[in-house]
């Protein structure tokens, strides 16, 4: 008997909603391009070597071709034992939207896709809830039955508490020994200083890393117009103000903020993907993928 047949029917379509938009995403990307784009987390760059004909011209570098007048192919190394950690911050902040999703709700089903992307290729993948402390960890599995146990636990997730992301990562840092992957999902409200360096230490130990930025589209348009309480949903603290009297600076704060991760996650090799929780699913997740796919 199916396990399922044991799950009240409006939680089994509410796991469901994660399994099929998981597929749906994935599978039309795929579609999309007409090839697999599994090669896209489980091989890195391993050295050039010389052109023989017969190779896929895909894999020239065409860059050294420019240098050099030679034609080189980049060699990958298999990583068939992988293993990649989504880390999911579960903060209150993680609780806001302006529209029918919030960014938590936003975040479960990239990392639903993420994970059905990553057991379709073979990859282990486990899952990490944290606010501000690490709330569930389900380590990383590579068998497809493994999918429903990171969809359970996704469909539970809500938001609660504060945040303390930097710890969580300096800890996490020292506690996963075997290089791997590592894909963070928060909305980032936390030191953006703080949040670097332990996604630094997460570089220093070999790992490589990807940090999703969600935001709802209100926090980066702040557009409110007429006089309004703001309520700190983390700490409680409440202002009542003009929107149009702080709208200019708060704006400034938010672009300093994107334009710091996206500098500092650059020099240190770390992909940087900022999201609109207004961006459908699979277009963000598509864009990334496309754009990872054509750097390697």
């Amino acid at each position: 008997m199916n396990n399922r047949d044991f799950l009240n029917p409006e939680v089994a379509t509410k796991l469901d909603r994660f399994e099929i938009r998981a597929r749906l995403i994935v599978e039309g990307f795929i579609t999309g391009l007409h090839k697999s784009p599994y090669h896209g987390f489980s091989v890195e760059f391993l050295e050039h070597r010389e052109y023989y004909p017969g190779d896929p011209i895909k894999h020239i570098d065409w860059k050294v071709f420019a240098k050099s007048d030679k034609y080189f192919v980049k060699k990958f190394e298999e990583e068939t034992n992988l293993k990649a950690n989504i880390l999911i911050d579960c903060s209150k902040s993680m609780g806001f939207s302006s529209q029918k999703v919030n960014k938590l709700e936003y975040s479960k089903t990239l990392a639903a896709a993420l994970s059905y992307l990553m057991i379709s290729q073979q990859d282990a993948v486990g899952l990490l809830s944290f606010s501000e402390k690490i709330r569930d960890y389900i380590p990383p599995r590579s068998a497809k039955t493994h999918l429903n146990t990171i969809f359970h636990k996704l469909d539970e997730l809500s938001p609660q508490s504060t945040t303390n992301t930097t710890e969580i990562l300096h800890n996490l840092a020292e506690r996963i020994k075997k290089r791997g992957l590592i894909i963070l999902i928060s909305d980032l409200w936390d030191e953006p200083e703080e949040i670097m360096m332990g996604l630094q230490h997460f570089r220093h130990q070999k790992h490589e890393v990807i940090l999703f930025h969600i935001l709802d589209k209100q926090e980066l348009n702040f557009k409110y117009n007429k006089k309004t309480r703001f309520i700190d949903m983390e700490t409680g603290e409440e202002i009542i103000t003009h929107p149009w009297e702080i709208k200019k600076m708060y704006l400034k704060k938010i672009e300093k903020m994107q334009k710091f991760f996206a500098v500092k996650c650059r020099d240190s090799y770390i992909d940087y993907v900022p999201i609109n929780t207004n961006t459908s699913y699979d277009r963000a997740l598509f864009a990334y993928l496309i754009k990872r796919q054509k750097l390697l």
